[in-house]
């Protein structure tokens, strides 16, 4: 797969974080989804929102969707998503959004996923095989640094070289061990959903 060349990466770099809301076990039907534009780890720009189905097979379709029709498009650099998985099973294509947008994807994971058990999982569900190697095909998981605590997170780069990523990453870190981008996207969704946000570090 071909790769965005990054002759620069500026500090104000334009960065999509998207995440999910929580929903509870028995939750039939729609899930927020929620992408914020930052610039770099410092500028909040702007907030998009969709809604995708808890455990379907539309998140691609829908953040696709999302993208093409935001004005800030041709301004983003780079999408960071909080791990392929949303709305419960909902698998996101990661590789099939850097095709339809030319936007290079960071995969955001705060621990490493375990295969085993995401696969024993998804066999209580319709097309199981194809989420599967959606997964599967997403790539190659690193870790990164992004505090002094010692602690890493990890990432799979899709469509941008793995240094790129790595620094867009710490560049973004500003405020806890994720990037900006996310942290900001978990907020809002999470007050969509619950009338008031709450956080991670």
């Amino acid at each position: 797969m071909r790769t965005v060349k990054f002759w620069q990466i500026k500090p104000e770099i334009r960065i999509l974080g998207v995440d999910d809301g929580p929903f509870e076990a028995d939750h039939q039907g729609k899930v927020p989804l929620v992408g914020v534009v930052f610039r770099g780890g410092r500028w909040l720009d702007g907030v998009m929102v969709t809604e995708i189905e808890k455990d379907g097979m539309d998140v691609t379709d829908r953040l696709i969707e999302m993208l093409v029709r935001s004005r800030h498009l041709g301004q983003l650099r780079v999408l960071m998503v909080d791990g392929v998985t949303f709305a419960g099973f909902n698998v996101l294509d990661v590789r099939r959004v850097f095709r339809k947008t030319s936007l290079p994807v960071v995969v955001i994971s705060r621990e490493v996923p375990v295969m085993a058990d995401i696969r024993k999982a998804l066999r209580h569900l319709p097309r199981w095989r194809e989420r599967w190697r959606i997964i599967k095909a997403t790539g190659r998981i690193y870790p990164v640094a992004t505090k002094s605590q010692g602690r890493s997170i990890y990432i799979q780069p899709v469509g941008i070289k793995r240094e790129d990523a790595e620094r867009i990453v710490r560049l973004s870190s500003t405020r806890s061990l994720v990037p900006e981008p996310l942290r900001v996207a978990h907020l809002i969704a999470t007050a969509i959903v619950r009338g008031e946000s709450y956080g991670r570090v």
